[in-house]
């Protein structure tokens, strides 16, 4: 509340017009006995003469009305300042012209906004100023009564601007209504950690049917290593003016409530804490969708996987014909060179066996690498020897690059490069970019006749020893390159190709969902690899490369 500039105004002037006058007084002995001295008279004039004073200098408005209609019979000079009148211009004026519409029934019904007390009454309303504008008061009056028939006379009032604390509580109520309506869980608890406020989302999930915010204790709300990290760093931080804010875990009354808390403290003056608020955002939905986004994602990589296998089918076909038909051929020959033997002894048989037994276990390790590949699995992230995978790999890719005539070059044979990674989705982003450089290569192959290779020639993997490294600058021939580099905890990982390079002017757009290139691609390779990427730790990039090609990188962080 705006209390008067002249407290001692209003209070002198209403304990004045309350207090009985002995002179007129019938029960007082004093006055039947002795006349009205002038020593009293003047003490009245000078009290009066000193209220009349106060009155005129007050900021608070004096006035005196008329009962029944209101009507101003005397008013102080700052009716000027509070409502734009002279005191000559507002006397004859019915205060009930001047109140706002609204607020008449109000005072008349003695509505709660009208409070009483020892005679007094006060009243906040809404009062129409000379140009037009009403502007909030404070008022508070008094009746004054004939002291023998008790007829009502007049009223007295002292009225006070309330424009600034009836802004500032409506703020306050604004603010109140949208901090109870708030989705977030909001708590107040004093500076001794006593909860003193929940609002409606807190209450309706921290608290049971049968429970009182007195039987509410901050401990309750969080997991026991939670409360003691709020307590140990986030009162901590805040008293030291840092702002804290940490996910943690609430416990509900039915479940448990992953959040985002911020602990804010406010202090009514300064160096003395008033309250403490802890914001909490409900991160169940959050964390929902980002368990379906990871379900989905997980969904689209199998799919990936799958339409990998099916490019690779026909050359894993010609890979798999190779040991069978290597194993029949085997069997052909035991049969030829010992039937109608009624014994035979391991000597004779043991090499051909050993054959039948080395090709097999080569077959049967292909058809595992596709099973594997192909099988969906929980992410789990492991060290890796990444010189193992990519020749696995690569052996993997070998029957493709053969068919198309590209030669793969893997120049990543550290041993003790090894990193933190799940296999099965850092072999997908490596397959996807392999088959991706093949491709390029082969359309390459298919158009420029001095970049082919024989289609009897064989390229097995290379561990690159045998390569001269500037073949690729000075007779470019259809190769994919792996290599890597290592750098501050991180290992760059990079496939190059020598095919005609990225069509696009932005390498970005590639990583698209549903963007292609290719005549009969799906938008999703690289958009899945680039996802995978990210799952592991990394960014995946593409770029042309200077002399001829592509190049796609993505690191990973090394094993410790």
């Amino acid at each position: 509340m705006l209390l008067s500039q002249n407290p001692d105004t209003e209070q002198m002037l209403m304990n004045h017009q309350s207090q009985p006058d002995a002179r007129s007084d019938p029960l007082s002995s004093e006055a039947s006995e002795q006349q009205y001295s002038p020593v009293l008279q003047a003490q009245d004039a000078e009290r009066y003469r000193l209220l009349a004073e106060m009155a005129e200098q007050s900021t608070d408005m004096i006035s005196r009305h008329t009962p029944g209609d209101w009507r101003f019979i005397y008013a102080s000079p700052a009716v000027t300042h509070l409502l734009g009148y002279d005191v000559e211009e507002i006397i004859g004026l019915s205060a009930y012209d001047l109140y706002h519409p609204d607020d008449v029934a109000d005072f008349d019904n003695r509505s709660p906004s009208v409070s009483y007390e020892r005679g007094l009454y006060t009243h906040t309303y809404r009062f129409r100023c000379k140009n037009g504008h009403y502007t909030w008061l404070e008022s508070t009056s008094r009746s004054l009564r004939d002291p023998d028939t008790g007829e009502l006379q007049e009223i007295l009032v002292v009225s006070r601007d309330a424009s600034r604390r009836i802004e500032t509580e409506q703020a306050n109520q604004r603010l109140a209504r949208v901090l109870e309506r708030s989705s977030d869980l909001v708590i107040f608890v004093d500076p001794e950690k006593n909860v003193t406020y929940l609002n409606e989302a807190a209450r309706n999930n921290l608290m049971s049917d049968h429970q009182t915010l007195a039987d509410i204790s901050l401990s309750q709300l969080l997991s026991a290593n939670d409360y003691q990290r709020l307590m140990d760093e986030g009162f901590t931080a805040v008293h030291d003016g840092l702002r804290w804010h940490q996910e943690l875990e609430m416990q509900g009354a039915e479940r448990k409530i992953p959040v985002l808390l911020e602990l804010l403290a406010h202090q009514s003056l300064p160096e003395k804490q008033e309250y403490y608020s802890l914001v909490a955002r409900d991160l169940s939905e959050i964390r929902a969708a980002q368990a379906e986004l990871k379900r989905y994602q997980a969904e689209i990589s199998h799919a990936s996987r799958l339409i990998a296998m099916g490019e690779l089918a026909s050359s894993l076909a010609h890979e798999l014909n190779q040991p069978l038909t290597a194993i029949v051929n085997y069997i052909g020959g035991i049969r030829r060179r010992f039937s109608g033997q009624a014994q035979l002894s391991w000597k004779d048989l043991q090499f051909p066996m050993e054959k039948i037994d080395g090709t097999a276990m080569r077959a049967g390790q292909l058809i595992r690498s596709m099973m594997d590949f192909t099988r969906k699995q929980e992410v789990r992230k492991q060290s890796l020897i990444l010189k193992d995978v990519v020749q696995d790999l690569m052996e993997f890719c070998q029957a493709s690059a053969d068919k198309h005539h590209v030669t793969l070059l893997n120049e990543i044979k550290d041993p003790d490069w090894v990193v933190m990674a799940d296999r099965i989705q850092l072999e997908q982003i490596l397959l996807n970019l392999v088959m991706n450089g093949i491709e390029a290569c082969s359309q390459l192959n298919n158009t420029s006749a001095q970049d082919s290779v024989p289609a009897s020639y064989d390229a097995p993997v290379s561990d690159g020893s045998d390569i001269d490294h500037q073949c690729i600058k000075s007779e470019p021939k259809a190769q994919v390159v792996l290599s890597a580099q290592a750098a501050g905890g991180v290992l760059e990982i990079s496939v190059s190709d020598l095919g005609p390079g990225l069509p696009v002017d932005n390498p970005d757009q590639l990583f698209e969902h549903f963007f292609t290139t290719k005549e009969k691609g799906l938008g999703m390779g690289l958009a899945i690899s680039r996802s995978l990427a990210e799952a592991q730790g990394g960014q995946l990039t593409a770029e042309n490369r200077a002399e001829r090609g592509a190049c796609f990188r993505f690191s990973l962080p090394l094993s410790s």
